[in-house]
């Protein structure tokens, strides 16, 4: 039975729960941010509650922020275009280091310390995230072009959450000594993971409260069409055009997206069991 959401996950390492074939089509991609995770957070816990329900979950993060104040440390300057970060030969280092180091191992000592059962893994594990060179003046950030989904199933299978830092494999045509590793987007890779599993639904756990509209008002629902429209209005703009295009992937394939507060507690347990939190787009 399920701890209620009110309480902390009871101490203790959670049983081998064997995901079943059947339970596959309920897979559950979880986007998290640097931004919604503090000590105040319930996130992972609810990832927790919903192992001791057997829910497939697969986990992705960024960690731009630590980034920055890596680059920071190491006086390397961060140059953005249109929202991307710009990276270069040393900020593809630190990337590697803080998202598939740092960040990555951070979320699943968390999520283990807590009795939960989780493997932090990469997009270059197990060619998870295939992808090559984009627009040039960005540097090393990768365009996703496959997703290989073994590794995930691999794990999901006996009862982990896989934990992915958006670092991918470089398999594109690769001149002039260029890096077998790229780094991509975290919404991104999390729209086409979502898309490649046919995920029952993509939540994005932000640091606002869903996709406004031009009175900064909620939309609480969308259509793909509509979802579209608020990017080519411009409404929508800045960080939040890769999480709705990542929506839209998802929903192209399979299942619902919603973008919600991840500030708010027990938002990601809400999200999924109530579907009408934040923004929907179905």
């Amino acid at each position: 039975m399920s701890p209620p959401l009110s309480s902390p996950v009871s101490p203790g390492r959670l049983r081998g729960r064997e995901i079943r074939k059947d339970q596959m089509d309920k897979i559950t991609v979880v986007k998290i941010g640097g931004s919604t995770l503090g000590s105040h957070d319930t996130t992972l816990d609810d990832i927790i509650a919903l192992q001791r329900r057997s829910s497939p979950l697969i986990v992705v993060h960024g960690g731009g922020k630590l980034i920055t104040d890596w680059l920071k440390k190491l006086g390397v300057s961060s140059q953005f275009v249109r929202g991307e970060r710009v990276t270069d030969q040393p900020t593809l280092e630190v990337v590697i280091s803080v998202l598939a180091g740092l960040v990555n191992k951070d979320i699943v000592a968390s999520i283990n310390c807590r009795g939960g059962r989780a493997v932090g893994i990469a997009g270059v594990d197990g060619s998870l995230i295939e992808g090559r060179i984009g627009e040039i003046e960005k540097g090393y950030v990768g365009v996703v072009t496959r997703v290989n989904t073994g590794v995930m199933t691999a794990l999901m299978g006996p009862g982990y959450v896989p934990v992915v830092a958006p670092v991918g494999l470089n398999a594109g045509e690769r001149r002039d000594g260029t890096p077998p590793a790229l780094n991509f987007n975290a919404d991104i890779v999390a729209g086409e993971i979502a898309a490649a599993v046919k995920a029952d639904s993509l939540v994005f756990l932000t640091d606002v409260a869903g996709i406004l509209d031009g009175s900064n008002k909620l939309i609480p629902r969308l259509s793909v069409a509509e979802a579209n429209g608020l990017v080519a209005s411009g409404i929508a703009n800045g960080g939040m055009i890769p999480k709705i295009q990542s929506c839209v992937r998802a929903v192209t394939a399979s299942g619902t997206a919603c973008i919600v507060d991840g500030r708010e507690p027990h938002a990601l347990m809400h999200a999924i069991e109530h579907r009408d939190t934040g923004t929907v787009i179905s």
